[in-house]
């Protein structure tokens, strides 16, 4: 009998990707063949619903494989999935929706006609770590989904749901099974990733929050680094930055702190839970508390009844911030949201425009933040034949003999327009 051929597309955020990644897993255990769409049986796409650009994008994936010349079984899955099936369905004959993300890998092996078993659950399924079919060398572990916030522009609470939090032994049994899988960093991953509380069942206290996980997998598990993906600026306490500034480097030095708009006013149509006095006292804190911190964020340009006055407070307070990774986004109206209703929406000329100033002042931002790692001691993990990353999610350049996953103590410098990092020890694979 031939193998079952199944290829995965994945659309979206880190969680999706996170997400598909654990499919790919599950699906190689069960004893299919991961392969390219064209030679796939069965085509699996993680969708993505966060603007309507995104939707589009899914849209065209969806129909794309569904059109392919084998005439693969397409399994949609994912935001759009949750919120627009019927948008999907209508594309092909053969696009399969399945909701529920925990049972896709079922779904598929029932569509293949498959006897293998799979035994999955909910549970596992969110708390199992990144697996290796996708050659990632940093596993990402989601320890949290869902959103209790209602931004303006925002639909993916509706697809998500209520915030909820995997169960920190979940949590540690992935962090064991990713180091025993030769993982030197872990990136933890949520929706709202510092919404993660302890219900008292899992090991901690009832009410535990995100740094007391962090220090649970410190003391439990032999990881290299830890990393933090997207938190929000209310989520980014003293408890935690003292955890990271006091754990020699195994929590890496490096805060995704999501800001949206440098702007109080915008902010507030936005609906978001915080303002920039409160964001700047963040970003000081974890600056005076985390040595050689680096810290990313995202920004909307061109938010409904953005004035020109507005985006240059935004930009001005973005490049006080000085940023080692931006994320510039111009808005997208969303079927759905309050935003999309609201007057005074932003021409796509003026948004264009604002967006290449935002890009151009970050593009400055970054340079000035690697420049300010020359000379500095870190471990870089090699992600490509020469190219490692290091804590602050720079990359650097490393001997191109040095095996992809190694994980090597370097001191780095700025030469031209990149780090280099030279190996003070032998590499650890």
């Amino acid at each position: 009998m031939r193998v079952p051929r199944v290829a995965l597309i994945n659309l979206g955020c880190r969680v999706n990707r996170v997400e598909t990644d654990l499919i790919a897993k599950q699906l190689e255990d069960a004893g299919c063949s991961l392969v390219d769409p064209e030679q796939a049986d069965a085509i699996v796409v993680n969708t993505c619903a966060v603007t309507g650009e995104a939707q589009a994008k899914t849209r065209k994936a969806v129909r794309h494989a569904a059109n392919l010349p084998q005439e693969p079984t397409v399994i949609a899955t994912g935001c759009v999935a949750v919120l627009f099936a019927s948008e999907l369905t209508e594309l092909g004959s053969n696009v399969v929706v399945e909701r529920d993300k925990s049972t896709v890998s079922r779904r598929v092996l029932d569509v293949l006609g498959s006897k293998d078993a799979l035994r999955l659950d909910k549970t596992a399924c969110a708390a199992s770590s990144t697996p290796t079919p996708t050659g990632r060398t940093r596993p990402g572990i989601k320890v949290q989904d869902g959103c209790d916030y209602r931004c303006s522009y925002c639909i993916v609470w509706k697809a998500r749901g209520p915030s909820t939090s995997v169960p920190a032994n979940e949590v540690l049994r992935s962090v064991v099974e990713s180091v025993e899988r030769g993982a030197h960093e872990v990136v933890l991953t949520g929706i709202n990733l510092g919404r993660w509380r302890s219900q008292g069942d899992d090991g901690l206290p009832a009410g535990t929050r995100l740094d007391g996980l962090l220090r649970h997998l410190l003391e439990r598990t032999s990881i290299d680094r830890i990393r933090i993906s997207s938190i929000e600026p209310p989520d980014v306490d003293t408890s935690l930055l003292r955890l990271m500034g006091s754990a020699n480097g195994r929590i890496a030095p490096f805060l995704h702190i999501c800001l949206q708009s440098g702007c109080d006013q915008t902010l507030s149509r936005m609906r978001r839970p915080y303002n920039t006095d409160l964001f700047r006292r963040v970003v000081e804190e974890a600056r005076s508390t985390v040595p050689h911190v680096a810290i990313g964020t995202d920004v909307i340009v061109g938010f409904p009844g953005e004035t020109d006055e507005e985006f240059a407070q935004s930009i001005s307070f973005c490049k006080a911030m000085s940023f080692a990774r931006m994320h510039v986004f111009r808005y997208s109206r969303r079927p759905g949201t309050e935003a999309a209703l609201a007057k005074n929406q932003i021409d796509a000329r003026t948004m264009a425009v604002r967006a290449s100033l935002m890009r151009d002042m970050a593009t400055e931002s970054r340079l000035s933040c690697a420049q300010g790692l020359d000379g500095c001691r870190d471990h870089v993990l090699v992600q490509y034949a020469g190219k490692a990353v290091n804590g602050q999610l720079f990359d650097v350049g490393v001997d191109a003999g040095i095996p992809v996953g190694s994980w090597v103590d370097v001191t780095q410098s700025w030469r031209g327009d990149r780090l280099v990092g030279e190996p003070l020890r032998a590499t650890r694979a």
